[in-house]
Parts: structure tokens; sequence; C-alpha cells
């Protein structure tokens, strides 16, 4: 099985939605066997010991520097010998030198059709304020790999969801999660466990199972 470590900021609800795939036994290849927190009041991180995942928190503010945190970081991935990283809600930047320990294998969640709306001070509600203020009638979510580059990784999967006229920030946020985010990052999640993924140049796509196999 395929170990999977999962960052998170927040109250879970992409993790929630992996768990609830690895119940019902559709994370085929993988397993989760660490939540790792970047604030020890995360609800995630309720959710994880509820589902019996051992958790951490590696906080930056409790290091010296960024070398520090890295170093701590990749203590805590190398630790359970993760061999993929998913970013659910994960509000820090990786540095350069995690995401090429890790290149080509920590997938991100992204409320908006990247390249639309994504990059440096782009998340959570201020994604569906963007969006809103814009005006743009449908919006997203993009799971992609992750590079030096905020959101500027290879799109591997992406769900357009409508903008309704009458929406607020918190009512398209919940949309997007429940018609998007909740569906693509356990697809990606499994497709990688899977080995059904191919790039070509920057671009990332979905293999079919017999192709996989080849």
């Amino acid at each position: 099985m395929l170990k999977i470590a999962v960052l998170v900021s927040g109250g879970g609800t992409n993790l929630q939605a992996l768990i609830d795939e690895q119940n019902r036994g559709e994370l085929s290849g993988g397993q989760i066997v660490r939540v790792i927190a970047s604030r020890p009041d995360a609800g995630a991180l309720e959710r994880a010991k509820k589902a019996g995942i051992p958790g951490a928190v590696v906080r930056r503010k409790d290091y010296a520097d960024a070398s520090a945190f890295d170093a701590a970081l990749l203590a805590e991935l190398e630790g359970c010998g993760a061999e993929l990283v998913v970013l659910a809600g994960y509000l820090s930047i990786l540095s350069e030198s995690v995401v090429s320990r890790y290149a080509d294998r920590i997938l991100n969640v992204h409320p908006s059709l990247i390249p639309s709306f994504c990059g440096k001070g782009y998340y959570g509600l201020k994604v569906h304020e963007a969006v809103l203020a814009y005006g743009v009638k449908v919006t997203g979510a993009t799971v992609h790999f992750v590079n030096e580059v905020p959101d500027g990784g290879a799109i591997l999967l992406q769900q357009a969801v409508e903008v309704w006229p009458d929406d607020t920030p918190e009512t398209l946020q919940r949309r997007v999660m429940e018609q998007a985010e909740w569906k693509l990052l356990p697809r990606a999640v499994a497709l990688f466990c899977e080995g059904r993924i191919r790039f070509e140049g920057r671009r990332a796509f979905a293999v079919e199972e017999k192709e996989a196999g080849q």
C-alpha cells in the first residue's frame, strides 16, 4: 500500500472526503498514514483521531527560521514513510526544498479553475470573494501537482461549478466543496495510487486502467 500524508490547516472537510473514500475501500492501493497540521487547533486533527490516523503539528512559528521548519516537516514526512503528500486545505506555501524532495508526488486542491483566481494570496474565502467581485459566471476546483510556483504545477483534474446571482462567498465556497473539491481530491489520490497518471511536458493526464497496466 502506498503511504499517504495529508497536510491540513483548518476543519478538514477535504481530509474527511479522503477518509470516507478510504473507509469505503475506494482508495485502492493507498492508505493515509499521517495527518500533519500547521496549527494545533485545526479541526482536521480531531477527524484524523476519530479515524485512527496519527496526527502531528508542525507550526512555522515554532522554528527559528524557514530551514528549521522545512527540516521538521521533512522529518515528519520521512518518518511516516510518505510516498504521496496531499495538501487538503493547507495554507502554508511549501518551500523549494520540500517540493524538490517530493517532486511529482505532492497534490493540492484549489477552489477555482486554475489559472484563474490562484497564486499567492488566493486561499479560502478570498478566492470566492474575488470570483464574485469579478462577476464570472462559472468557477470550480482544480487538483494539481505542486511545484515551486504557488498553484503553478501540472493540472490533473478540474470541475466547473456555476456561480449563482445571489451567491455569497460562503454559499459559493460550500457549493464548490460539495460539487467539486470533495469529489476531485479523492479521485486524484486514487489515480495516483493506482499508477494511472501520465505526464506530457507540464501537462498531467488520467489514463485508463488497461493503459496503466501496460
